[in-house]
């Protein structure tokens, strides 16, 4: 059990150092899949394995903790993109994020698979986190009367979904973009006649 797990706050630099483990893991496992190699983890995280397999005793627990990392700062996301911009420059902003983190997801589909074969369950509160996510968004673009109000968040969910399966290869995200900006095009409230 790590420090962590265990509810204890990590110090200031074991949290950067693990924080730089599940950034490397996600490019690492993303370019190699399953065959990842946890020493080049380590190394091009800029630390030593034993401070890795100190804060991931296993493989797919490393790889579990990737994924839901990337939930999180996805999700995380949102308050500040809110507070910095317009609620739909923000929701724009955060669905181009959301696209990176599919984009990520699917590189490590491999290795997601294998932690789930293991009887860990990598995505269990994500579909949730990420929903709640969306809905803050689009309550917020709602309230300013920059979104329409008819549209529920589980159908833009589902709308990004069908780009990110159709189109979230690194080859598409020209195509991923302009569906993005068509969706979001099509919240907009009708504009009312001029008189």
């Amino acid at each position: 059990m790590t420090a962590r797990d265990a509810g204890r706050p990590l110090r200031a630099d074991a949290q950067r150092n693990r924080d730089k483990i599940l950034a490397t893991a996600v490019r690492v496992f993303t370019e190699e899949g399953l065959d990842a190699h946890l020493e080049r983890i380590a190394r091009e995280a800029g630390v030593g394995t034993g401070t890795l397999y100190r804060n991931f005793p296993t493989r797919e627990v490393l790889i579990e903790a990737a994924y839901r990392n990337e939930v999180a700062r996805l999700c995380d996301a949102v308050p500040e993109l809110l507070a910095t911009m317009p609620p739909h420059e923000a929701l724009r902003a955060w669905t181009g994020r959301f696209i990176d983190y599919v984009t990520a997801k699917l590189g490590m589909a491999e290795a997601l698979r294998a932690v789930v074969a293991s009887g860990g369950d990598p995505y269990g509160h994500s579909r949730d986190m990420i929903q709640a996510a969306i809905t803050t968004l689009m309550e917020a673009g709602t309230a300013a009367g920059a979104l329409r109000s008819d549209i529920r968040p589980t159908d833009m969910f589902a709308a990004l979904a069908g780009i990110a399966v159709t189109s979230a290869k690194p080859e598409q995200r020209d195509q991923a973009e302009r569906l993005l900006d068509l969706i979001l095009d099509g919240l907009k409230p009708p504009q009312l006649p001029q008189s």
